[in-house]
């Protein structure tokens, strides 16, 4: 009786499998052959441990990070060759315990990943800065940060309800100047408009904005300049952040100088990002 198709690729299949031995390669890696569709399956989960320590653990707290890493570095199962890298722009830190050497790579399986989060008042100034307000929105978001603000004319200091009264008292003044020349043999006119934005109280130019930007870093003194958009019944302002990316790398710095002073004795730290090859 012949054989079917199936039964001779099921006998082929053992008779692979019954003589697969692993194969070492140049370059280290180990390869083996065996039939299409084989799959592997582990017993870890039937065993009373893991094979190894994996996870994943992730934080917004720097202390809570550094404590992290402290102990897991002096577990009784050592890591293997830790590395840790800082992404500036996300301000995001991300340890692998497990990475390794080139020479003796590790699984890359056992990270820590920190991430600072905005404190609330810093997410309030990143949420205005640079949008279009009116004055009854403006002076609003002045009041619910009174205690942070201090308020400028020019070099001069501004009491704060004063600077908010003026915002609110804001006027549009609008004025025309017209020109008319007349010659023997031509004749011409020019007409000029004004448009300004006057308070009946001192315009403050600027506000120093006085807040922690992340957990774990200083406090910082960011400036915003205050500007009038005219054309419009209604005055519309704008508060721009003056020398924004110089003072956000300089968040980016602390925050790595930080970090170093907590942990860098004990994991090396480089900037940038890092993924695992396949």
């Amino acid at each position: 009786m012949p054989l079917s198709k199936e039964a001779i690729q099921h006998i082929e299949s053992q008779a692979v499998i019954a003589a697969a031995k692993p194969i070492t390669v140049e370059g280290g890696t180990t390869v083996t052959v065996l039939p299409e569709g084989i799959r592997l399956h582990t017993m870890e989960v039937f065993q009373p441990l893991r094979d190894r320590f994996r996870g994943a653990m992730v934080t917004h707290s720097i202390e809570d990070f550094a404590k992290y890493v402290k102990a897991h570095e002096t577990d009784d199962a050592a890591p293997v060759d830790p590395r840790g890298f800082i992404d500036q722009d996300a301000m995001r830190a991300t340890i692998i315990f497990n990475l390794g050497a080139p020479g003796a790579a590790g699984h890359g399986d056992d990270t820590a990943m920190l991430t600072l989060k905005p404190t609330a008042a810093y997410s309030a100034l990143l949420a205005i800065r640079g949008s279009t307000l009116s004055q009854q929105a403006l002076a609003e978001w002045l009041e619910d940060w009174l205690p942070n603000l201090e308020a400028k004319a020019g070099e001069a200091d501004l009491p704060m309800l004063q600077a908010i009264n003026a915002v609110r008292r804001m006027v549009i003044k609008a004025t025309s100047q017209r020109d008319s020349n007349v010659g023997d043999f031509s004749s011409s006119r020019s007409a000029m408009d004004e448009i300004e934005a006057k308070s009946q109280d001192t315009l403050p130019s600027a506000f120093i904005f006085t807040t922690v930007p992340f957990e774990g870093l200083q406090p910082a003194h960011i400036t915003l300049r205050l500007s009038v958009i005219t054309g419009r019944d209604e005055p519309l302002l704008k508060l721009r952040w003056v020398g924004e990316e110089a003072q956000r790398e300089e968040f980016a710095r602390e925050f790595k100088a930080v970090l170093e002073q907590q942990v860098g004795g004990f994991v090396p730290l480089t900037i940038g990002t890092f993924a695992l090859g396949k």
